[in-house]
């Protein structure tokens, strides 16, 4: 069963979180011993020349927007609104209300002139869901407007949190077929084609987390197989790195992951990671081996509660059931650097339960895995 510090497959293999978690030298990453914070900021401090020139700033970090981002879809007006309020954060965190009060009614402006020619862009069966969540949406507009020239810092996060689930809502129904196809040496393996969302219930509460198989079928897909199976039911927490990472999914006995029952083998996933512009993901191929060093997956490594998936330091592809909550703060690493983005599929993030994540411990253990939503999206094989 795991041992030694997360991130790693399985077995005695838990071992050396940043020697596979970086693309620094081996030898040097293997000094981290364990994955408290003031190393970790330490080593960004130090970060290898290689990296000196990737992207700096402000990654979002909130799992709703990563989420939106996320949607395989082209509509950039209504993406463009989202990304208006979304914006907003900074002048709120500011207290520039006389600043915020203008962006928020040009963002309503821009809304009000395109609002046509989006509702143009849904197909015809889904007009009538879009064109009352527009008229939701225009309404949350002069909500979100009174706020801000009251300068009600709550009432506007309120206002804007709905207004943005009603973008959500409208750009999910803009999604069609499955965007890519999934290739055909994994055709045995279970696939995600969508989201859905499950609740995990742990020994301190529950947490609910949304799983995208848009970008990550296959480990999607994997994972709602194994909730479905009651695969995590009474499995404790393996490791609990303060301000890193919990990690679960290593059952009882010699297996360090699921054993099919009718192979008989060691069900084994592919590391697969997605990114922007690409028709369809990589396959058991980090960033590093890409060449790939400004890149940022289309689901990163940025939030509090990013669902990620296990594999050993020898074999890219032999994760199987374990995985991992991510609990580094992404506000204190610059954007595209916090070691992991690349080197691990992530496939899901938590949307609810925080104050649960805060509490757990190598103590706590999942009680019951359950998927809540989304469900006739998996597929047991291609």
């Amino acid at each position: 069963m795991g041992t030694g510090p997360a991130f790693v497959g399985a077995g005695s293999r838990f071992s050396r979180v940043a020697a596979s978690a970086s693309p620094s030298p081996a030898g040097v990453w293997r000094q981290i011993g364990s994955a408290c914070l003031a190393a970790l900021l330490g080593l960004l401090l130090t970060v290898p020349a290689a990296w000196t020139a990737l992207p700096q700033g402000n990654a979002v970090t909130d799992p709703s927007a990563l989420l939106r981002n996320a949607l395989p879809i082209e509509q950039k007006d209504l993406q463009e609104i989202q990304h208006r309020l979304e914006s907003t954060s900074d002048d709120l965190r500011a207290k520039r209300w006389p600043s915020l009060a203008s962006s928020v009614r040009r963002t309503q402006s821009v809304f009000t002139l395109k609002r046509n020619a989006i509702l143009a862009s849904f197909q015809s069966d889904d007009r009538p869901r879009a064109e009352a969540l527009f008229e939701q949406l225009a309404s949350q507009f002069e909500t979100l407007v009174s706020a801000a020239d009251g300068q009600e810092r709550d009432a506007f996060l309120d206002a804007r949190r709905v207004a943005l689930d009603s973008i959500g809502d409208a750009e999910a129904l803009l999604v069609g077929p499955f965007p890519f196809q999934i290739p055909s040496e994994y055709a045995d393996l279970p696939r995600l084609l969508g989201r859905a969302s499950v609740k995990l219930t742990t020994t301190k509460g529950d947490l609910i987390a949304v799983v995208d198989g848009y970008n990550a079928p296959l480990t999607a897909g994997a994972f709602v197989d194994l909730v479905q199976r009651g695969f995590y039911d009474k499995l404790p927490f393996i490791r609990a790195e303060d301000f890193y990472v919990l990690q679960t999914g290593d059952p009882a006995g010699p297996a360090d992951g699921f054993i099919d029952p009718v192979s008989k083998q060691k069900r084994q996933v592919p590391l697969e990671i997605k990114v922007p512009g690409e028709a369809v993901p990589f396959y058991n191929q980090t960033f590093e081996e890409l060449g790939l060093f400004k890149a940022e997956p289309t689901l990163p490594f940025n939030a509090k509660g990013t669902l990620g998936w296990a594999h050993s330091d020898e074999d890219l592809g032999d994760g199987s059931s374990q995985f991992f909550l991510f609990l580094f703060e992404a506000e204190l690493t610059p954007a595209g650097l916090n070691l992991i983005d690349g080197r691990y599929a992530a496939f899901g993030y938590v949307v609810d339960g925080f104050d649960v994540l805060e509490e757990l411990t190598a103590d706590d253990g999942i009680v019951k895995a359950t998927v809540i939503d989304g469900a006739e999206n998996l597929r047991p094989h291609a």
